[in-house]
Protein backbone atom coordinates (compact mmCIF):
# COMPACT_ATOMS: atom_id res chain seq x y z
CA UNK A 1 0.00 0.00 0.00
CA UNK A 2 2.89 2.79 0.54
CA UNK A 3 4.43 2.33 -2.43
CA UNK A 4 0.95 2.61 -4.16
CA UNK A 5 0.37 5.98 -1.74
CA UNK A 6 4.41 7.14 -3.11
CA UNK A 7 2.78 6.65 -6.87
CA UNK A 8 -0.24 8.61 -5.84
CA UNK A 9 1.76 11.07 -4.91
CA UNK A 10 4.01 11.38 -7.54
CA UNK A 11 1.20 11.80 -9.89
CA UNK A 12 -0.28 14.40 -7.86
CA UNK A 13 3.13 16.34 -8.24
CA UNK A 14 4.21 15.92 -11.74
CA UNK A 15 0.62 16.35 -12.58
CA UNK A 16 0.62 19.59 -11.03
CA UNK A 17 4.03 20.76 -12.43
CA UNK A 18 2.13 20.01 -15.73
CA UNK A 19 -0.48 22.29 -14.72
CA UNK A 20 1.88 24.98 -13.72
CA UNK A 21 3.95 24.48 -16.95
CA UNK A 22 0.81 24.63 -19.54
CA UNK A 23 -0.13 28.31 -17.57
CA UNK A 24 3.25 29.38 -17.81
CA UNK A 25 3.79 28.23 -21.33
CA UNK A 26 0.08 29.47 -22.47
CA UNK A 27 1.05 33.17 -21.19
CA UNK A 28 4.21 33.08 -23.53
CA UNK A 29 2.40 31.72 -26.09
CA UNK A 30 -0.16 35.13 -26.28
CA UNK A 31 0.26 36.95 -23.36
CA UNK A 32 -4.03 38.45 -23.33
CA UNK A 33 -4.58 34.12 -23.68
CA UNK A 34 -4.66 32.59 -20.56
CA UNK A 35 -4.73 29.16 -20.57
CA UNK A 36 -8.81 28.81 -19.81
CA UNK A 37 -9.27 31.83 -22.79
CA UNK A 38 -7.28 29.17 -24.85
CA UNK A 39 -9.55 25.92 -23.79
CA UNK A 40 -13.04 28.34 -24.11
CA UNK A 41 -12.14 29.58 -27.35
CA UNK A 42 -11.09 26.24 -28.78
CA UNK A 43 -14.03 24.31 -27.37
CA UNK A 44 -15.83 27.41 -29.50
CA UNK A 45 -14.02 26.75 -32.72
CA UNK A 46 -14.83 22.91 -32.49
CA UNK A 47 -18.44 22.85 -31.55
CA UNK A 48 -18.72 25.66 -34.12
CA UNK A 49 -20.50 27.72 -31.34
CA UNK A 50 -21.99 27.22 -28.09
CA UNK A 51 -23.81 29.21 -25.25
CA UNK A 52 -22.09 30.48 -21.84
CA UNK A 53 -23.69 28.13 -20.03
CA UNK A 54 -22.85 25.02 -22.15
CA UNK A 55 -19.35 26.25 -21.59
CA UNK A 56 -19.36 26.25 -17.97
CA UNK A 57 -21.34 22.84 -17.72
CA UNK A 58 -18.53 21.32 -19.86
CA UNK A 59 -15.94 22.52 -18.17
CA UNK A 60 -17.34 22.43 -14.53
CA UNK A 61 -16.65 26.16 -14.15
CA UNK A 62 -19.01 28.52 -11.98
CA UNK A 63 -20.96 30.78 -14.79
CA UNK A 64 -19.53 33.71 -13.33
CA UNK A 65 -16.23 32.26 -14.23
CA UNK A 66 -17.06 31.91 -17.82
CA UNK A 67 -18.44 35.07 -17.98
CA UNK A 68 -15.26 37.11 -16.96
CA UNK A 69 -13.56 34.91 -19.57
CA UNK A 70 -15.59 35.09 -22.45
CA UNK A 71 -15.72 38.99 -21.38
CA UNK A 72 -11.95 39.21 -21.75
CA UNK A 73 -11.91 37.20 -25.24
CA UNK A 74 -14.61 39.92 -26.52
CA UNK A 75 -12.97 42.65 -25.47
CA UNK A 76 -9.81 41.46 -27.18
CA UNK A 77 -12.22 40.60 -30.71
CA UNK A 78 -11.75 37.00 -30.34
CA UNK A 79 -15.66 36.18 -29.76
CA UNK A 80 -18.41 37.50 -31.16
CA UNK A 81 -21.96 36.33 -29.61
CA UNK A 82 -24.62 35.44 -32.78
CA UNK A 83 -28.42 34.88 -31.94
CA UNK A 84 -29.54 31.45 -32.24
CA UNK A 85 -31.51 31.10 -35.61
CA UNK A 86 -33.71 28.37 -33.94
CA UNK A 87 -34.50 29.91 -30.88
CA UNK A 88 -34.23 34.42 -30.81
CA UNK A 89 -33.92 34.42 -26.80
CA UNK A 90 -30.57 32.29 -27.31
CA UNK A 91 -27.39 33.68 -27.79
CA UNK A 92 -24.56 31.16 -29.28
CA UNK A 93 -20.61 32.46 -28.93
CA UNK A 94 -18.59 32.09 -31.81
CA UNK A 95 -14.71 32.55 -32.41
CA UNK A 96 -14.17 35.62 -34.71
CA UNK A 97 -12.24 35.50 -37.69
CA UNK A 98 -9.40 37.06 -35.65
CA UNK A 99 -9.96 34.80 -32.59
CA UNK A 100 -9.86 31.47 -35.06
CA UNK A 101 -6.69 32.83 -36.21
CA UNK A 102 -5.40 33.17 -32.75
CA UNK A 103 -6.27 29.71 -31.90
CA UNK A 104 -4.83 28.65 -34.93
CA UNK A 105 -1.36 29.81 -34.78
CA UNK A 106 -1.63 28.85 -30.62
CA UNK A 107 -2.72 25.37 -31.14
CA UNK A 108 -0.24 25.14 -33.73
CA UNK A 109 3.08 26.37 -31.77
CA UNK A 110 1.80 24.56 -28.95
CA UNK A 111 1.98 21.11 -30.63
CA UNK A 112 5.13 21.98 -31.95
CA UNK A 113 6.44 22.87 -28.15
CA UNK A 114 4.64 19.24 -27.35
CA UNK A 115 6.62 17.02 -30.52
CA UNK A 116 9.91 18.87 -29.46
CA UNK A 117 9.71 18.02 -26.00
CA UNK A 118 8.34 14.46 -26.60
CA UNK A 119 10.68 14.05 -29.53
CA UNK A 120 13.62 11.28 -28.15
CA UNK A 121 10.52 9.21 -26.85
CA UNK A 122 9.73 5.84 -29.02
CA UNK A 123 6.70 5.00 -30.37
CA UNK A 124 5.04 2.74 -27.75
CA UNK A 125 6.23 5.21 -24.99
CA UNK A 126 4.27 7.54 -26.73
CA UNK A 127 1.23 5.25 -27.58
CA UNK A 128 1.29 4.06 -23.57
CA UNK A 129 1.17 7.91 -22.65
CA UNK A 130 -1.60 8.51 -24.65
CA UNK A 131 -3.72 5.90 -23.59
CA UNK A 132 -2.73 6.90 -19.64
CA UNK A 133 -3.99 10.22 -20.11
CA UNK A 134 -6.99 9.35 -21.66
CA UNK A 135 -7.55 6.74 -19.33
CA UNK A 136 -6.73 9.21 -16.64
CA UNK A 137 -9.36 11.62 -18.06
CA UNK A 138 -12.32 9.32 -18.88
CA UNK A 139 -12.15 8.24 -14.91
CA UNK A 140 -12.02 11.98 -14.08
CA UNK A 141 -14.55 12.79 -16.01
CA UNK A 142 -16.94 9.92 -15.12
CA UNK A 143 -16.33 11.16 -11.50
CA UNK A 144 -17.39 14.69 -12.01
Amino acid sequence: MAHRDDSVETIQQEMTAFARRARASAARMHPELSLVSYTLLAHLDDQQGCRATDLAAHYLLDKSTVSRQIAALEKLGFVERRIDPDDQRVQVLHPTEQGAQVLANVTARRRLAFRERLADWNEDDLDRFATYLQRYNATQEGQG
